[in-house]
């Protein structure tokens, strides 16, 4: 098991937001996560990147606990996030932002920022950036600045980003969200690809994507997981028909 989230409940003021949640992830899996507006999901990723702290339950990654760490920790161990949006530095270069996602093995100034003063470590920092940028099919735009590019392209970028950290468990929050169809089936093939060597977790409103992808679905409603199963099991699950796709559906 790489992560293990056992009976997590989170608290805001009152509000529950998470009761009861848990989750598995195993290693070159990938688990989808999906659920109305509301449902817990995100919270559920802030929960395992120590962004808020459960009221109850655990959190393990490779059987080491992390709730007692901070949150920084998290990409030394091998655990990589993306946002809900963009969040690149709109006055660095796509290939410094990438930079950037590297977990301390930077130093401040020259090594961040690649100044004509950086030493050998920074400039194997960059050949490794530009690396994920040629992977991730946007290699040409290194030098140029986030706000010039596409919002495919920006995705990708924030990905490659995240890829700098080499993660062992990727997790994507609405990597789809504003993505042309043709993007989308774009990001379907990379996700494809990028499981051969980590395991990736994916909150998306995208339903069709996350069945495209996934080994495992997990479905939130009001805090609280209603199914797991295969996409095929998601698919014929009439609580999640009710709750998620808020249709009526007759027990047969």
């Amino acid at each position: 098991m790489l992560l293990d989230v056992e009976g997590v409940d989170v608290h805001f003021e009152g509000v529950v937001a998470l009761a009861g949640v848990s989750l598995t992830v195993r290693r070159n899996q990938i688990v989808g996560v999906i659920g109305p507006n509301g449902a817990g999901k995100t919270t559920l990723f802030n929960a395992v990147s120590r962004f808020v702290s459960p009221t109850a339950g655990t959190i393990t990654y490779q059987e080491q606990p992390l709730l007692s760490l901070p949150a920084w920790r998290l990409a030394h161990l091998g655990i990589a996030r993306t946002l809900q949006g963009v969040g690149l530095w709109p006055t660095l270069t796509v290939l410094e932002n990438v930079v950037v996602g590297a977990p301390s093995r930077t130093r401040l100034g020259a090594d961040l920022l690649a100044f004509p003063s950086a030493d050998r470590r920074a400039q194997a920092l960059r050949s490794e950036a530009q690396a994920y940028l040629d992977e991730l099919g946007v290699a040409d735009r290194a030098n140029a600045l986030p706000g010039a590019l596409p919002h495919g392209i920006q995705k990708r970028v924030v990905i490659a980003r995240a890829l700098m950290a080499r993660p062992a468990l990727l997790l994507l929050d609405e990597p789809a969200s504003g993505l042309s169809a043709s993007d989308v089936a774009q990001l379907i093939d990379l996700l494809r690809s990028l499981r051969q060597r980590m395991a990736i977790a994916l909150v998306e409103h995208h339903v069709d994507m996350v069945m495209a992808v996934s080994d495992t679905i997990t479905v939130l409603n009001l805090g609280k997981v209603i199914a797991t199963g295969s996409p095929d099991e998601i698919r014929g699950n009439t609580d999640v028909a009710n709750a998620y796709l808020g249709q009526q559906v007759a027990h047969a």
